[in-house]
């Protein structure tokens, strides 16, 4: 273990290993860099479950290995095309993962129903140019009912929701007994330097600067760990943040940790139901998240843990000490919530009744 808790003990993580496989095809265009740590993006880990149940092909539609760097979105995918072409003449549906809504000019090509589900919050999104176009789509999925209104408000009734998916079976609840210190947990770590602020890492640093009984483990994604160390050493808190840089099993670490945080500034540089919340929640463990992320409806909802109205060193210390008067409440709250909700299962089932809906297209053609 270096300065920083560094661990270089290795989890593997994997899915259910009983999924019911349905008699369909399905083609998965996934549209972000691989993770620089296999295994360890939200996204993926849905699509490698749902293309388990669905017969299904994944494609990465991105051209870059590097996460952060840019490259014209209306290119994503044209050094793909023939594989794409290809694999849809044996699948029956494509289904898209992208941030928000974009009509990507290479699914101009695509001659079967598309599904297209939108990861992140559409709360400061304008109304898109491409509203015609998504029109056509047979299903654009969202998380929660707040995005499904806010498609709704742009004319669009093909909508449909989803709520992501954890793998369940790799979470247990644990009680952590709040005594005179404190653990949080972040697991959200930033593609490209500005997110050190827009995910409210900055603040969350000073904060844990400012509160002597506080501790932070960051699940780290294996960039930008220099400038994450330098802001660390800067503020002299290394002896209270323990930086993990490996794949491992969340579930270990939220044993440790009283609760879990994700301040980010903007809806649209996280998922809107982020996974590192909901495995908090199912573990037993609250969170503080901020209002800009649809998740916020439901842990208010079920009173198990504290909404940031704003992301300042100022206002998490308010919502850290809020959280330690009220623990116990809001971890009792957090074990009332049904698991199941956020099953694979439940996802895979959700999709199947989308898929099962699609009109057939006439060039698919059925593998089994």
């Amino acid at each position: 273990m270096g300065t920083f808790g560094f661990r270089f003990r290795t989890v593997e993580l994997s899915y259910p290993r009983q999924i019911e496989r349905y008699l369909m095809s399905v083609l998965y265009l996934l549209t972000s860099s691989e993770p620089i740590i296999e295994g360890t993006d939200a996204t993926f880990q849905e699509v490698s479950a749902l293309a388990a149940a669905f017969d299904g092909d994944t494609i990465n539609l991105c051209p870059r290995r590097i996460p952060g760097r840019p490259f014209p979105p209306q290119l994503f995918g044209f050094h793909k095309l023939r594989q794409i072409r290809k694999l849809e003449r044996r699948c029956e549906i494509t289904h898209v993962f992208h941030s928000i809504p974009y009509p990507f000019p290479v699914l101009r090509f695509s001659r079967n129903p598309i599904v297209y589900t939108v990861l992140t919050s559409l709360r400061h999104l304008p109304r898109p140019p491409s509203v015609k176009w998504l029109a056509g789509l047979h299903r654009i999925v969202v998380s929660n009912a707040r995005d499904a209104g806010i498609l709704k408000s742009w004319g669009l009734s093909n909508s449909a929701v989803v709520p992501p998916a954890i793998d369940i079976s790799r979470l247990t609840q644990s009680v952590l007994p709040l005594q005179d210190k404190m653990t949080l947990l972040m697991a959200s770590a930033p593609w490209v330097e500005d997110q050190f602020d827009l995910k409210g890492i900055d603040a969350l640093l000073d904060a844990i600067a400012t509160l002597p009984k506080l501790r932070l483990i960051l699940l780290w994604r294996g960039l930008l760990l220099k400038e994450l160390v330098d802001r660390v050493e800067r503020r002299g808190i290394t002896g209270k943040v323990d930086i993990i840089t490996e794949r491992v099993a969340i579930d270990n670490y939220l044993r440790q940790a009283h609760a879990a945080v994700l301040p980010a500034k903007r809806s649209d540089i996280v998922k809107a139901y982020p996974h590192s919340l909901l495995e908090s929640l199912i573990a037993g463990k609250p969170v503080i998240l901020s209002e800009s992320l649809p998740m916020a409806d439901f842990v208010r909802n079920h009173k198990c843990g504290i909404v940031l109205a704003e992301v300042t060193e100022q206002s998490l210390i308010e919502a850290i000490q809020s959280l330690r008067k009220r623990y116990d409440e809001f971890a009792q709250q957090a074990r009332l919530i049904d698991a199941r909700t956020f099953s694979q299962q439940a996802m895979i089932e959700n999709y199947r009744e989308l898929y099962t809906l699609a009109p057939r297209s006439a060039s698919a053609g059925h593998s089994q």
